[in-house]
């Protein structure tokens, strides 16, 4: 297989919306909140595939976000790291908690690249892919916060086929609410791997053996997808989290060359 040693596509370049740097990947906002990620986690540079660039929501930690009553006034700061990183030049905009749900059209509405706000915009298009005779299952991590804003905001039809269950509050994986979880973790926040694996595994097999009509598992939260292949291996089912929908992100922005032979 022959590889060019440069692009030949690109001879002039120029400057494109007063963009900053170039041959950037996607812009992701972190939440204002000093917690670790395994690689796989949104928050963990090490495992993407392509570039990311960080952006802190300056005052809006996982509290505000998922906990908070009052949402609009996370608006600004997340306003503001959007904006920031399109004039830095990256090529879509991300966010890495699904709960980030509440504000896709918002920001959708203030730039000009595409806009990945949460893992949970994949669900109508996981709701044509498996039929209307099986359920989306939905694995949050706090079930009692995923409110029906937050799922047309990302365009899904309350009553349509999903089903929710929630990591942190219904099924109590305590190593998630170790990071996350405000209330109850650790000071500095930490969780072991291992045991993450096996209480995440066992929370979806259980939502699946007592909800048989599901069809695919789509994980909203951006620390589960490091454990979606051990999911996968034990319900052999479609899996679908913030990894799928960022690798999807970066193809429409950034579509792959092909090459092979007839």
């Amino acid at each position: 297989m022959l590889y060019l040693s440069r692009d030949l596509g690109i001879n002039l370049i120029k400057t494109r919306k007063a963009q900053k740097c170039y041959g950037m990947g996607l812009g992701i906002i972190i939440l204002d909140d000093a917690y670790p990620g395994f690689p796989g986690d949104v928050r963990n540079a090490s495992a993407w595939p392509f570039p990311v660039q960080y952006e802190l929501c300056e005052g809006i930690d996982i509290k505000e976000l998922i906990w908070g009553e009052e949402k609009n006034k996370c608006l600004e700061p997340i306003l503001r790291a959007a904006k920031k990183l399109e004039k830095m030049g990256c090529r879509a905009i991300a966010a890495e908690c699904g709960y980030f749900a509440y504000f896709q059209k918002a920001v959708a509405g203030v730039v000009d690249v595409p806009v990945f706000m949460s893992s949970l915009l994949q669900v109508p298009f996981i709701q044509q892919v498996i039929g209307p005779d099986k359920n989306v299952g939905i694995m949050c991590y706090q079930k009692q916060f995923l409110s029906e804003t937050h799922l047309k905001n990302v365009g899904i039809v309350q009553g349509s086929n999903y089903l929710i269950a929630g990591a942190g509050d219904e099924y109590n994986v305590t190593e998630f609410n170790n990071l996350w979880s405000w209330e109850v973790r650790p000071n500095p926040p930490e969780s072991f791997y291992d045991k993450s694996e096996q209480q995440i595994v066992s929370a979806c097999v259980d939502f699946v053996e007592k909800n048989p009509s599901i069809g695919a598992i789509m994980l909203e939260c951006t620390g589960m997808q490091p454990f979606a292949r051990a999911i996968q291996r034990e319900l052999d089912l479609p899996v679908f989290s913030w990894g799928t929908l960022l690798d999807y992100a970066f193809s429409v922005v950034a579509h792959r060359d092909y090459y092979g032979h007839v």
